[in-house]
C-alpha cells in the first residue's frame, strides 16, 4: 500500500535523525493493516492473523542497506508485535520487535518501523513474537538483494520463490496458549503447511531453468525435511551467507531457519512432489504440494518420497556440510573469507544448558536454571530510562548451575567487542533450536555427548557457516564464535515456541559506557512507551 507524499517526507526526516544514512541508501514504504480473519489451512475455519488480508503476509523485498519503513496498524483487539527473524539491527535493539526491547501497538493503534538492512543479504522472514500469535499467521518472507555491482556466485535465476514450511495446530492461538498458562504441554501439530496450505501448494517452473527457493521453517517446533521429487536441491546462501554449492536430495530446516536453494527443472515435464515430513518426533507428520513444468504432460504420479532413515546421523552430516563460500562476494565487493575468525582468541566461554521442569506445579522450560518471565517494562526501556527494580544485570549465569528451575527477568551482560565462544548444551532428548537476536554468529562445532574444552580440537576454524540460527542434537552440544560488535538488549531464544513462551529465553546486554551514536542510537523518537516508562520523554532528561 502507498503513502502519500508529505507522509513519506515525515517519516524520512524524522528517520533521518536516528539513522546515519547516505543519499544512496533508498527507502521503502509499506503499509499493513493486521487483522484477524477466516482461514483453512487444514480444512476446518480457523481464526488467522493477516496481514493485508494475506495469509502468509507480503514478502517484503529489499537490496542491501535499504531503509524499510513499515507501517503498521493493529486492527485486533489486543497488542500487537512484530519481530524481524534474521533482519541485524545495528545499534538500534529499540525496533527489535520483542517484548524485551520494543512496546506492542496497542490495539487499534499504528506503530512505524524504522528498519535498516545495513550490509546484509539473504533469506529471512518477520513474525508476531507476542504470546502465541505465531500460531495464527502474521509471517511472511524477507528478501535482501544483493545490490546490482556486487557478483553473486550463480547465474541469476529464472524465478525467486518464498516457500514457508511449518507445522500446524487446528485449534485457536488463544487455546494453545491457555493449555500452557495451565501448566500443560502442546499435544503433536495436526499437520504441516506449505505457503499457508496443507496441500496443494503449487511452484511453476519452465522446462531447462534453474529457479531459487527460499524456504524457511515458520512452525512452531518441528523441524522439517524439505525434498522434491526426482530432483536435487543446490544450497547456495544460508541466512545471508554464500555457502559452498552442495547438493543434496532432501534438505534438513530446523525451527526458525532459513536456506536459499537452486533446482533446475531438467526431469520429463510432468508434475512433481514437493514433500515436507517432520524429522526427530513420534509420529510422521507429511504434506505435500506440487512442482509443475510449464509444459507438464500430466499429474503427480508414483509413490510420495519418504525421508532420510538415520534421521540424527543423516542431519548431523549434512550440518557439518554446509559451510562459506569463502571466495563469494557478501554485501560488499569483497570475499567472505577476509575475516578470519578462527584466528581470533576468544576472551569468553558461555554455557547455555536447557532443562524442563515443574514451577509452582506448572510446566517451565529454563536456560541455566532460569525461567524468563516478562518484565512490567521493555528491558531495554528500563536500562535505556536508568529504571530500578526491572531487572538485575547477571541475573542468569553464564555455566550450568544443575540447580531447580526459578523465574527472572533474566539479563547477562556482556562487553561490546568482545568475541566469545558460546556453547549450547542439551541434555534433553528432542532436538532443539537457539536464535540470537542481532547477530550472525559462526557454527564451528556440533557433536553428540557431553561439551569439554577438547571438544574445541574438532571446531572448524576455517569456513564455517555464519548465521543466526542453529540445531542442537538430542543429548548433543553445538558451539559458536560471535564478536559482540552491536550494541543493545538481545535476546537469545529457543526458537520452539512453547519452550520459548515458558521460559527457555533470556537477554544478553551488549555494553559499552561509551554514549556515542557510532556505538549505539538514540531511542527513536516515535518509540512507543509502556509500563514504567510511559509517559517518559523519548531522550532522557539532562
Amino acid at each position: 500500500m502507498a503513502v502519500n507524499a508529505s507522509l513519506a517526507a515525515a517519516l524520512i526526516a524524522g528517520i533521518s535523525l536516528v539513522f546515519a544514512v547516505t543519499a544512496e541508501d533508498p527507502y521503502r514504504f509499506f503499509t499493513w493493516n493486521v487483522t484477524y480473519g477466516d482461514i483453512y489451512p487444514l480444512g476446518v475455519r480457523q481464526q488467522g492473523i493477516l496481514i493485508n488480508g494475506q495469509f502468509p503476509g507480503p514478502d517484503v523485498r529489499s537490496v542491501t542497506n535499504d531503509n524499510l519503513i513499515i507501517n503498521v496498524f493493529n486492527s485486533l483487539d489486543e497488542p500487537f508485535l512484530i519481530s524481524w527473524s534474521g533482519i541485524q539491527q545495528r545499534r538500534n535493539s529499540f525496533v527489535d520487535g520483542v517484548y524485551g526491547t520494543t512496546c506492542p501497538i496497542p490495539p487499534g493503534k499504528n506503530y512505524t518501523y524504522a528498519l535498516q538492512v545495513k550490509d546484509q543479504i539473504g533469506s529471512f522472514y518477520y513474525f508476531p513474537s507476542l504470546g502465541f500469535h505465531k500460531a495464527a499467521g502474521g509471517f511472511g518472507g524477507i528478501r535482501i538483494l544483493s545490490r546490482p555491482k556486487i557478483p553473486v556466485p550463480f547465474p541469476d535465476p529464472a524465478g525467486d520463490y518464498t516457500v514457508l514450511i511449518g507445522d500446524w495446530y487446528k485449534s485457536n492461538h488463544t487455546d494453545l496458549k491457555a493449555q500452557l498458562d495451565n501448566g500443560k504441554k502442546l499435544p503433536l501439530p495436526d499437520g504441516i503447511l506449505i505457503n499457508g496450505r496443507g496441500s496443494g501448494a503449487t511452484i511453476n517452473v519452465e522446462q531447462g531453468k534453474t529457479f531459487r527457493l527460499r524456504i524457511s521453517n515458520v512452525g512452531l517446533q518441528t523441524s522439517l525435511n524439505f525434498q522434491i521429487q526426482g530432483h536435487t536441491m543446490k544450497v547456495v546462501e544460508v541466512e545471508g551467507t554464500h555457502t559452498l554449492q552442495t547438493t543434496f536430495s532432501s534438505l534438513d530446516v530446523h525451527v526458525g531457519q532459513s536456506y536459499s536453494v537452486l533446482i533446475t527443472a531438467d526431469q520429463p515435464a510432468r508434475d512433481y512432489y514437493i514433500v515436507v515430513s517432520s524429522q526427530f518426533t513420534s509420529e510422521n507428520l507429511t504434506t505435500t504440494g506440487v512442482l509443475r513444468y510449464n509444459n507438464s504432460a500430466g499429474p503427480v504420479s508414483g509413490p510420495i518420497p519418504g525421508g532420510p532413515t538415520d534421521q540424527i546421523n543423516w542431519s548431523l552430516n549434512q550440518a557439518r556440510a554446509i559451510r562459506t563460500n569463502l571466495t563469494a562476494s557478501g554485501p560488499r565487493p569483497n570475499p567472505q573469507g577476509t575475516y578470519h575468525y578462527g584466528k581470533i582468541n576468544t576472551t569468553r566461554t558461555i554455557r547455555l544448558a536447557s532443562s524442563a521442569g515443574q514451577v509452582n506445579g506448572k510446566l517451565r522450560y529454563a536456560v541455566n536454571s532460569i525461567s524468563f518471565i516478562p518484565a512490567d517494562t521493555p528491558l531495554k526501556l528500563a536500562d535505556y530510562y536508568k529504571i530500578d527494580g526491572v531487572f538485575r544485570v547477571g541475573s542468569i549465569s553464564d555455566h550450568p548451575t544443575g540447580g531447580e528451575i526459578y523465574q527472572d527477568a533474566s539479563v547477562m551482560q556482556a562487553d561490546y567487542r568482545a568475541f566469545v565462544e558460546i556453547v549450547f548444551e542439551n541434555p534433553e532428548d528432542i532436538v532443539q533450536s537457539w536464535h540470537l537476536n542481532g547477530y550472525s554468529f559462526f557454527v564451528v562445532g556440533m557433536d553428540g555427548g557431553e561439551w569439554t574444552p577438547e571438544s574445541r580440537n574438532e571446531y572448524n576454524l576455517h569456513d564455517a557457516v555464519s548465521r543466526c540460527t542453529v540445531q542442537v542434537y538430542r543429548k548433543s552440544w553445538t558451539a559458536i564464535y560471535v564478536a559482540l560488535d552491536n550494541v543493545g538488549m538481545w535476546n537469545v531464544r529457543s526458537e520452539d515456541w512453547e519452550r520459548q513462551y515458558l521460559g527457555q529465553q533470556f537477554y544478553l546486554r551488549v555494553h559499552t559506557n561509551s554514549t556515542s551514536p557510532r556505538d549505539e542510537y538514540p531511542i527513536p523518537k516515535n518509540s512507543l512507551l509502556c509500563g514504567r516508562a510511559s509517559g517518559r520523554h523519548t531522550r532522557p532528561l539532562p
